[in-house]
């Protein structure tokens, strides 16, 4: 079976009219830099949904596991200066992985994805002082710990901020 990011490269020259590889030259030849500038080039020049212009950034920025030789690397380098928040994400991951063996860990420079079909929640660390947790829970009230999405945007519905390894010792 494949993953749903092979599905989309595989489909995206019949959505959109060219391949992932010729995405990226043009997006490269606009001389975008930024995952915001990318998206909305995208989406408004060319018609892309979101989630194809996500992809398209995501590889021309090479800013996504598949683009790196070692996933891990990537992780390494966002806790870099920030080693004191690394077990917050270690705890966060071996309590996610015991929901199922059927669970992508999906890292990207600046997060880590975790997903089933669909991406349900997003581990950063924002700060140096604080690991930020973005789930996707739709209807669900935002009240208590459970935060806007603040910087997360669409990608997630709720956002909490941990900033103590002791919040998940209840987990």
């Amino acid at each position: 079976m494949e993953s749903a990011e092979q599905t989309m490269i595989n489909n995206i020259k019949i959505k959109f009219g060219k391949s992932l590889e010729e995405w990226i030259k043009i997006v490269n030849k606009e001389k975008l830099t930024k995952h915001s500038e990318i998206l909305k080039f995208l989406k408004v020049k060319h018609g892309f949904t979101h989630g194809y212009a996500n992809l398209v950034s995501m590889k021309a920025r090479e800013a996504d596991a598949g683009s790196v030789e070692n996933q891990d690397d990537l992780i390494i380098d966002q806790y870099k200066g920030k080693e004191n928040l690394k077990p917050i994400y270690d705890k966060i991951i071996s309590e996610i992985l015991k929901f199922g063996n059927n669970i992508e860990i999906a890292p990207k420079k600046a997060a880590v994805s975790l997903r089933r079909k669909r991406q349900f929640a997003l581990v950063q660390p924002s700060t140096k002082t604080r690991v930020d947790l973005g789930l996707k829970l739709n209807d669900k009230p935002i009240a208590g710990k459970l935060e806007g999405s603040g910087p997360f945007g669409i990608m997630c519905t709720h956002r909490v901020k941990i900033a103590d390894q002791k919040i998940l010792i209840k987990m």
